[in-house]
């Protein structure tokens, strides 16, 4: 006699585990525990199988009995209906856990630590914003190198050639995670060489005409958007360190009675702490925005005190009319200029933080020239205030022989 739902609900565990038939196969399995579980017992090419079907009160008896007859239809087409579930687990096992995006995501996770925060930032910002939106939700092992292609080509479009050729680098690096980690067979990145439109790093533009500079620097200190900005811009040339590093600079790091801007290693390009010699002129933009940002953690802090963009100098530079000129072009015009002026090579590119190859010798010397440093940072805070104002250099004012 077929069951109902007072009978269902009214069953009491015993001693032992027993049966309450229902039809067409199925019953309710009472533990002793007092759990009741679906069960439907079959027969598919010649062996007997038992199939799980739902736990009472989740599943109701209305609702076993539903999945009782798409159970037994797969039979009537010839399929058993446990393969065909474990077939559907592995297929959302693929959707999930072995996607592009979860592996990507497990992949920046285990190796990011290892890298620069801005480095690592742009990384998976590239990945969430041109490759998740596409692929993301694919299994990796099914992706294919026309796939990806489509992928790499909407950037292309875009005109943002560096981009594509950076996300087909890290798409490379995820699938051959994929495939060491047995996740995926091949690498399809490997197929797209010479897919893409070539691109070759590009030099920075930068202003090295003393006239220039001079109005350039008389526009910044003209600028009337986000104060927090202005100073940035301000003191961009002033200790011309890479973008990254000083939107990322942080009040701990700045000493006033020393003078000094110490870069934690972390945060540098060679991965070793760099010594920033601060100019009058350095101290005063940050005595000036102290009051405004010196309670938070940034110097140069935006929304909930968090780093101002990567982006933000540029586009204040494109607001004053300076397309060209990026944050990049002051370190290259501190470099051009500095030379000339005949500062020491060593002591310039020290100060520039250009990394040596021997990074165990860079982690002990990354004080080294510090007086000529501390001279020539000065200097050049001097040298741009002359530019500015539109006086003339005489002599060798600037140079070693002041």
């Amino acid at each position: 006699m077929p069951l109902n739902d007072l009978k269902v609900k009214g069953a009491k565990a015993g001693a032992k585990p027993y049966k309450l038939a229902d039809e067409r196969g199925l019953y309710l399995l009472i533990q002793p525990s007092g759990s009741k579980l679906w069960r439907f017992d079959y027969r598919h090419a010649g062996k007997r199988k038992t199939l799980a079907l739902g736990t009472y009160p989740d599943t109701p008896l209305s609702g076993a009995r539903k999945r009782l007859g798409e159970a037994r239809a797969q039979l009537e087409d010839g399929i058993d209906p446990s393969a065909a579930r474990q077939a559907a687990k592995a297929e959302h096992v693929a959707k999930t856990e072995n996607s592009f995006e979860a592996i990507a995501r497990e992949w920046f996770a285990k190796f990011s630590p290892g890298w620069k925060l801005s480095h690592a930032e742009k990384i998976i910002r590239r990945l969430e914003r041109d490759v998740f939106p596409w692929i993301g939700a694919q299994p990796i092992a099914g992706i294919t190198a026309p796939q990806l292609l489509t992928v790499l080509r909407r950037l292309e479009a875009r005109g943002v050639l560096e981009t594509a050729h950076r996300a087909h680098q890290n798409c490379g690096q995820v699938f051959r995670y994929a495939v060491a980690t047995g996740r995926a067979e091949r690498d399809p990145s490997g197929d797209l060489r010479g897919a893409l439109a070539p691109w070759k790093p590009q030099h920075m533009a930068s202003i090295t005409d003393p006239k220039e500079i001079g109005a350039l620097l008389r526009a910044i200190d003209s600028y009337k958007g986000v104060f927090v900005t202005r100073c940035a811009m301000q003191m961009a040339p002033l200790v011309f360190v890479r973008p990254g590093e000083l939107r990322q600079a942080e009040w701990s790091e700045i000493n006033f009675d020393t003078r000094e801007w110490r870069i934690p290693a972390e945060k540098m390009k060679a991965g070793v702490l760099h010594i920033v010699p601060l100019s009058d002129q350095a101290i005063a933009i940050l005595r000036e925005l102290h009051p405004l940002t010196g309670a938070g953690r940034y110097v140069f802090a935006g929304v909930r005190d968090r780093p101002m963009s990567e982006n933000t100098v540029l586009y204040g530079l494109r607001r004053l009319g300076y397309a060209e000129m990026t944050g990049h072009g002051f370190r290259s015009m501190a470099s051009t200029l500095l030379n000339e002026q005949g500062w020491p090579r060593d002591v310039i590119e020290r100060q520039l933080a250009h990394g040596e190859r021997d990074k165990v010798r860079a982690a002990y010397n990354y004080a080294e020239h510090m007086p000529e440093r501390r001279k020539m940072m000065q200097a050049w805070a001097d040298y741009l205030d002359v530019q500015r104002e539109g006086r003339k250099v005489v002599g060798g004012k600037f140079g070693l022989a002041a």
